[in-house]
């Protein structure tokens, strides 16, 4: 069935729909509190109202696996800057209490991004869609190959 992708601060009408027809919705800028408390249950309610199993929830942020969170946050911060402007997605921000994309990026050790992952998780998102950045601009494929190496080592466990 359809599996729209809708982007940022979805809009209640926008994930009623969904709920009533949709097999599911993927996020991006949409941090773990909104989710659990607008995402998740909008669509949950349309899809019981209309006798339908609740839509998968997908979540897409940027992840990077460093020792140097303060240097990938400011990587996200600066690359990702344009969507901490956009209305749709400071909606989410806002909701989520973050100042700007960097804020809802899932940055740091292994076991950081994997706690992140679970924040989502818990949320109630159903999968994750990560897009993967570098946190250095020097021997940024090592970056994001370790990154990489850690989501693939996850092996669908969280």
């Amino acid at each position: 069935g359809p599996f729209p992708i809708l982007v940022g601060a979805l809009m209640p009408k926008m994930l009623r729909l969904c709920g009533e027809l949709c097999d599911g919705t993927l996020t991006w800028m949409c941090g773990p509190k909104y989710i659990a408390e607008t995402v998740v249950p909008t669509l949950a309610e349309a899809a019981k109202q209309a006798g339908r199993p609740m839509p998968r929830v997908v979540a897409s942020l940027p992840v990077c696996v460093t020792d140097d969170t303060e240097r990938a946050r400011g990587v996200a911060a600066k690359q990702l800057a344009h969507y901490g402007v956009l209305p749709v997605y400071r909606a989410c921000l806002d909701a989520e209490g973050a100042a700007g994309p960097a804020d809802v990026a899932i940055v740091g050790s292994e076991d950081d991004v994997r706690a992140g992952l679970e924040r989502l998780r818990d949320a109630g998102t159903s999968d994750f869609y990560a897009a993967v950045f570098s946190d250095v601009t020097e021997n940024a494929r090592a970056s994001i190959e370790r990154t990489h190496a850690f989501l693939r080592s996850l092996d669908g466990s969280v």
